[in-house]
C-alpha cells in the first residue's frame, strides 16, 4: 500500500513538472523553434517568393555605370545636377539636411532647400555647402486674413528658382501642419506644371496619399513609401492589406492606378514599379536600422534620376539598358548605392553607424562602381 502510494506521489510530483515546464516561455520557445525547424524542411518558407524576387532582380551595378555621367573639364557649374529639397520644419531638420547633403555625395553640382524659416539657422548651420530659403510658413505664424497673400508670396520665391532645377524632392523634415502642407500642394502642382521630376518621401506621402490627384497620372512622379506609408497607400488605393506574398504584381498594380508614378516599395529587398514593369534590387545593406536612410535614399534618387533624364533625352544616347524608364533608373541605382554605403558604414562602425557615416560612404561606394577617372 505504501509502496503504491508513493508511485502515485512521484507520478503526480512528474506530472506537476511537466506541467511547469510546459507553462515555461524558455519551453515554449524552444516548442516553437522545433516547430520552424521542421516546417523549414518540409516547406521552404517564402521560396515562391524569393524565386519570384530573383527573376525581376536588375543588375543595379550596370545601371549606376549606364547613367553616371563622366566628369568632363568643358561642363559648367549645375550641368551635373541642381537638387531642391522641399522640407523642414521646427521639429525636423534633419532630414532635408541628410537629403541635401546627399545629393552633393553623389555628385550633384548643387543643392537647395526650402523650409521654414526658424529651421533655416539649423540647416544652414549643420554644412555651408547647401543653398537654404527660409521661406515657407507654418499656421502659428499666419492669421487667416494672410494666408492667401503668403500662399503667393512662398509660391513666387519657390518658382523664380523652378526652372533651374533639374528634380525636386517633396517631404523630409516637411511636418503636417495645414497650412504648410497647403502651400507645398501648390509648389507641386508647379513643379508638374514645368515637367519637373519629383521624389516624393516622408511627410509628403502623407499629403499625397490623402490628395493622390497630386501626383495621378504623373511619369516623372516617385513615390518612395516604408512600410507604414507603404501600407496607407495600399489601403487607399487599392482598398485591400498589404500582399506580401504577390508583392510584385500588387506593386505593380498601385502604380498602375496612380496612373503611372514610379513607387520604390523600400523593405528587405527594394521593389520598383511603374505600373509596367517591375524590379527588384536586393544587394545586401546593413542591420543597423538608424533613422534618416530614407532621407539618403530620397535624395540619391533625385540625382540619379536627374542623370537618367539627361542619357535618355541625349541625341547620341546609345544606352542598352533593357528598361528605359529614367524614374525606375534612378530608383534601381539610388537603392543600391544606399545599400552599398550602408554596408560599407557597417563594416567600419558596426552598432554605432549613424546617417553621417552612411552618407560619408556615398562617395566610395560611387567610386567602386563607377571610377571617376
Amino acid at each position: 500500500m505504501l509502496m503504491k502510494d508513493g508511485m502515485n506521489s512521484r507520478l503526480l510530483l512528474d506530472c506537476a513538472k511537466s506541467c511547469i515546464l510546459a507553462s515555461s516561455p524558455v519551453f515554449r520557445r524552444q516548442q516553437f523553434l522545433i516547430r520552424c525547424v521542421e516546417g523549414s524542411i518540409d516547406h521552404p518558407p517564402h521560396s515562391r517568393d524569393m524565386q519570384a524576387l530573383r527573376s525581376i532582380e536588375v543588375d543595379s551595378e550596370s545601371v549606376i555605370r549606364a547613367i553616371t555621367p563622366a566628369l568632363d573639364p568643358t561642363r559648367h557649374k549645375g550641368q551635373a545636377g541642381n537638387i531642391a529639397v522641399i522640407g523642414g520644419c521646427r521639429e525636423y531638420t534633419g532630414a532635408p539636411y541628410f537629403a541635401a547633403i546627399s545629393a552633393l555625395k553623389i555628385g550633384a553640382d548643387l543643392s537647395h532647400v526650402f523650409c521654414t524659416k526658424n529651421a533655416a539657422p539649423v540647416i544652414k548651420s549643420y554644412s555651408p555647402e547647401l543653398i537654404v530659403h527660409p521661406v515657407l510658413e507654418e499656421s502659428y505664424s499666419v492669421g487667416e486674413e494672410n494666408k492667401r497673400s503668403i500662399t503667393s508670396k512662398v509660391l513666387a520665391e519657390v518658382d523664380k528658382w523652378m526652372e533651374r532645377f533639374n528634380c525636386l524632392v517633396v517631404g523630409p523634415g516637411l511636418g503636417r501642419d495645414p497650412f504648410l502642407l497647403d502651400c507645398v500642394s501648390e509648389l507641386v502642382r508647379h513643379a508638374r506644371q514645368s515637367n519637373i521630376p519629383i521624389v516624393i518621401d516622408g511627410d509628403g506621402l502623407f499629403l499625397v496619399t490623402n490628395n493622390l490627384d497630386l501626383v495621378r497620372g504623373y511619369p516623372l512622379a516617385v513615390l518612395t513609401p516604408n512600410v507604414n506609408e507603404y501600407k496607407r497607400l495600399v489601403q487607399k488605393v487599392l482598398s485591400s492589406e498589404v500582399n506580401d506574398v504577390d508583392a510584385p504584381k500588387q506593386l505593380l498594380s498601385l502604380a498602375k492606378k496612380i496612373g503611372g508614378v514610379t513607387i520604390l516599395r523600400k523593405g528587405n529587398s527594394d521593389l520598383v514599379s511603374d505600373g509596367d514593369t517591375v524590379k527588384s534590387v536586393s544587394i545586401y545593406g546593413s542591420p543597423r536600422r538608424c533613422g534618416g536612410q530614407g532621407d539618403i535614399l530620397s535624395g540619391s534618387v533625385a540625382v540619379f534620376l536627374s542623370w537618367a533624364r539627361q542619357r535618355m533625352l541625349a541625341a547620341d544616347s546609345n544606352s542598352n539598358l533593357s528598361c528605359k524608364n529614367p524614374t525606375v533608373l534612378g530608383c534601381v541605382a539610388g537603392s543600391a548605392i544606399l545599400r552599398k554605403a550602408a554596408s560599407l558604414a557597417f563594416l567600419k562602425k558596426k552598432r554605432s553607424t549613424v546617417t553621417g557615416d552612411i552618407i560619408e560612404c556615398l562617395g566610395q561606394s560611387l567610386e567602386d562602381i563607377s571610377p571617376a577617372s
